[in-house]
């Protein structure tokens, strides 16, 4: 499954936030990895909004693994600071997940299978 979600950067913590991202802790990384994350990557706009994509089978249950790792809660207490209206939650709790409506290879695919 391919999920697209949003958040929020202050725009004024917007280099710090950027700065943060180049070194992720390894540990942090390891974690993702070994909770089903693939291919994530995060994108943001000069006003903050943040873009992230992420494959995996299960996004609640990858989120939910997450949450039972001591990096994560160590590495959302940290980021929190960077983030707006997440109303007292921790940031992989506040996505606002986009519905896909369009993939490529989805429709190729069909395509092919119906020649």
């Amino acid at each position: 499954m391919r999920y697209c979600f949003l958040l929020q950067v202050r725009p004024d913590r917007l280099d710090e936030y950027k700065e943060r991202h180049r070194q992720v802790w390894p540990e942090m990384l390891a974690a993702l990895r070994d909770t089903g994350w693939r291919n994530y990557s995060l994108h943001v706009r000069e006003d903050g909004l943040l873009v992230g994509y992420v494959e995996c089978d299960d996004l609640a249950a990858a989120q939910r693994a997450m949450a039972e790792t001591d990096v994560n809660a160590r590495w959302q207490a940290e980021m929190a600071q960077y983030f707006t209206g997440l109303d007292g939650r921790a940031p992989d709790e506040g996505f606002l997940v986009l519905e896909e409506v369009f993939h490529l290879e989805d429709q190729l695919s069909r395509t092919e299978n119906h020649r």
